[in-house]
């Protein structure tokens, strides 16, 4: 599957239902935007142009970003109690952080045992068992490494990457192809898991990382994404999402981190020091307004994170890599954007509750916000209330646990309406995915869904909106990794065809690369895609 936005030609650039990877975003959003909250019709979507993948600045390491951020010196005391082991530093130990996006592949600083658990994939590649779970296009493996990638233990003095919260464990949902394709039923549908989830053996599931955001036309008290967002964060998962990289233009964020209750982050640009003083906000960064912009900011300009070799991204974008002389094992890969800056805060996240796992997620968004440093000079809105300092946020006492109190979502508004005029299609038949429906072409009954949601009771079995999407339990991969199991999609998608796994047609992940394969002509239109709209 691929996706475009509403009223582009099927030969035209490609774009996805799902603000995803650095670039610019969809259209206004959020509750403070009148003609969004009105229904009046979206902005018009703009194709992405590859930004966060091409046109980066120098390179911003990750340690320097992590010493910046206090992630080095945030210590294991517990400031609320006034003991404990004082000179031991976080390292997110035991916490559980869910990753939807693109996949994780097991690429080294990923793939020592339990470091990644799969979840299911939910993704349009699901059917392809050479690609399931894998990250076919480069931006999920790029987030899990930032928040949590750890090299194994090495001589003193060797280098080694290591992500925010090198101790935390990930849990995979994969939802997006190798093109960046994923429909908002897709997303929620992982959410929805995640919730269920949180507390499987061995999971601990309180931290969820959202990398993307939709443009949609109507309010956070309607929209489903909020609704599920928030019935996360309801159950003790403190949800941390990318603000949109729209720049300052956009005087909104893209859904759901136009939802209060949650953390959105902006992005902050070093500009080539490890220094903070002379750090601006990010100039793609979204602006947003007086009732909603980012709460924090995190360094997001060029960030240094583990690339998959031969993914998309990587194909597309050669220019992203290190040079062979500062990266002679070619590892790694720059980018750009509000997505990496979330990356950076749901590692520290990890950092907070590994030291207290009773903070609440309204406290430790407290904590964050009143403990981050303001940029000096920055737009009232952009700058939100600064950049992260987890280390001042680790001796700080926790604060009340009053609630924050926000219009509560319903997710009884429009599943169309959260896509924000972008649709994923079938390139077979040119049929796209819209109106009141999900993947399979089943009925998207809002209130049904919502009762079914906020009661843990929308997946059953594998099931998801009545019909069977995954199967009931984790197995082992041949890795020996911990992976849910998968079924067949035997039913008809929306276009009225059966599901066929369209995609790399011959792939194969080797245990560090994608294998050299050319794109399956009438699936993917490589030429025409213009860098996805994942933030």
């Amino acid at each position: 599957m691929r996706a475009r936005p509403l009223g582009t030609a099927a030969t035209g650039g490609l774009a996805v239902a799902l603000a995803l990877g650095a670039g610019v975003a969809t259209g206004p959003v959020g509750v403070a935007n009148a003609a969004a909250a009105t229904g009046a019709a979206a902005a018009p979507v703009r194709l992405m142009s590859g930004e966060g993948w091409l046109n980066q600045v120098g390179s911003t390491l990750l340690a320097p970003v992590i010493r910046g951020a206090g992630g080095d010196k945030a210590d294991k005391a517990d400031p609320d109690v006034g003991s404990g082991p004082a000179g031991v530093k976080l390292t997110g130990a035991g916490v559980g952080v869910a990753l939807i996006d693109s996949g994780v592949s097991p690429v080294p600083g990923l793939n020592a045992p339990g470091k990644v658990i799969n979840g299911p994939d939910l993704s349009f590649e699901s059917q392809a068992p050479n690609l399931r779970h894998l990250d076919t296009y480069g931006h999920g493996t790029h987030m899990a490494g930032i928040i949590a990638g750890s090299d194994p233990a090495s001589a003193p003095g060797a280098t080694r990457f290591a992500g925010v919260a090198p101790g935390a464990h990930l849990v995979s949902l994969k939802v997006a192809s190798a093109d960046g394709a994923s429909d908002v039923s897709q997303v929620i549908a992982a959410i929805d898991w995640v919730v269920a989830h949180r507390d499987d053996k061995g999971m601990n599931i309180r931290v969820l990382n959202l990398s993307f955001g939709t443009g949609s036309t109507q309010s956070t008290a309607l929209d489903p994404l909020a609704f599920a967002v928030e019935n996360a964060w309801s159950k003790g998962i403190v949800v941390v999402v990318s603000a949109g990289n729209d720049g300052f233009a956009a005087n909104s964020l893209t859904m759901p981190a136009a939802d209060p209750d949650v953390i959105a982050v902006g992005a902050a640009d070093a500009r080539g020091t490890e220094a903070r003083a002379d750090d601006v906000v990010a100039d793609f960064s979204n602006r947003g307004n007086a009732g909603r912009h980012a709460d924090v900011l995190a360094s997001g300009r060029s960030v240094v994170s583990l690339r998959v070799p031969g993914s998309y991204v990587d194909r597309t974008y050669p220019a992203a890599r290190l040079s062979t002389t500062a990266d002679p094992a070619q590892r790694f890969i720059r980018g750009s954007g509000t997505s990496q800056a979330a990356a950076v805060v749901s590692g520290a996240v990890a950092l907070l509750l590994q030291q207290r796992p009773n903070l609440s997620p309204d406290q430790v968004k407290r904590l964050l916000m009143a403990t981050a440093n303001p940029i000096t000079g920055a737009d009232a809105y952009a700058g939100g209330n600064g950049q992260i300092d987890v280390a001042a946020a680790a001796v700080t006492k926790k604060p009340s646990s009053a609630p924050q109190v926000n219009v509560a979502a319903t997710g009884l508004g429009s599943l169309e309406r959260s896509r924000g005029g972008v649709h994923v299609y079938d390139p077979a038949n040119d049929v796209e995915l819209s109106g009141e429906r999900d993947i399979f072409g089943r009925a998207w009954v809002a209130p049904t869904w919502a009762l079914a949601s906020k009661t843990q009771n929308s997946w059953r079995d594998g099931s998801f909106n009545g019909t069977r999407w995954t199967g009931g339990a984790f197995g082992t991969d041949v890795s020996g990794q911990r992976t849910w199991s998968s079924v067949a999609w035997t039913g008809r998608s929306w276009a009225g065809s059966t599901w066929a796994g369209r995609s790399w047609a011959d792939a194969q992940w080797n245990g560090r690369s994608w294998a050299g394969r050319s794109w399956a002509g009438r699936s993917w239109a490589s030429a025409d895609w213009s860098g996805a709209l994942w933030q």
